[in-house]
């Protein structure tokens, strides 16, 4: 993928075509920090959705390739990786080590979570985790969520966040609409865990 067709797929992406947020906002839903103690509401949240296209990156470079796969929703139970089990333990141990989380609501309904780990490195902060959930794709949530995840990083110090992304299309195309770009290098211990992600990041100052 070329740095032009990149640059008009994150305007996509920031218009709303992106699965996950839009340039206009919902000034309806509320963004609030969460405690610990609120994890097990991750499962209010729809994950749902149908991915046809991945990237594969190579450098800063993104290769598009087609893809046929259905996200299923949380497992209420279970240790595996789509459980909501397993998901709670993962943002646990990202808050034990001072991680920040964050929530968009609805109401009184959760419709979107984020947590973000400042220091993972010496200046370098982690969005660890973002889901927003289907039918509020497409409206700002994913946006705010992300903005207030890199105003709690520039605040605690960090001049660059990191994110090891899904490699959907549309997951990888909002993040770019965020301002996030493909890394030359990825952080080795994030690469190491999830090597098939594309790993994106994007500077706070």
């Amino acid at each position: 993928m070329s740095e032009l067709e990149m640059k008009r797929n994150a305007e996509g992406a920031a218009n709303g075509r992106g699965g996950h947020g839009d340039e206009q906002g919902d000034t309806a839903i509320q963004i609030r920090s969460m405690g610990p103690a609120e994890l097990s509401r991750l499962g209010e949240i729809d994950r749902t959705e149908r991915i046809t296209s991945i990237y594969v990156q190579h450098g800063v470079d993104l290769e598009e390739q087609p893809h046929n796969f259905d996200v299923p929703p949380w497992l209420p139970t279970g240790d595996g990786f789509h459980s909501i089990p397993h998901q709670i333990g993962f943002c646990e141990e990202h808050i034990a080590r001072g991680a920040l989380l964050f929530g968009a609501f609805d109401g009184e309904r959760l419709v979107g979570m984020g947590l973000m780990t400042p220091q993972v490195r010496p200046g370098i902060a982690q969005l660890a985790h973002l889901h927003v959930s289907d039918r509020y794709r497409g409206r700002g949530v994913g946006r705010r969520l992300v903005e207030k995840m890199a105003e709690a990083a520039r605040e605690m110090g960090d001049l660059e966040m990191v994110v090891s992304s899904s490699p959907s299309a549309n997951t990888v195309r909002f993040y770019m609409g965020c301002g996030f770009a493909p890394m030359a290098e990825p952080l080795a211990e994030l690469f190491e865990k999830e090597p098939e992600d594309v790993h994106l990041s994007k500077r706070l100052d």
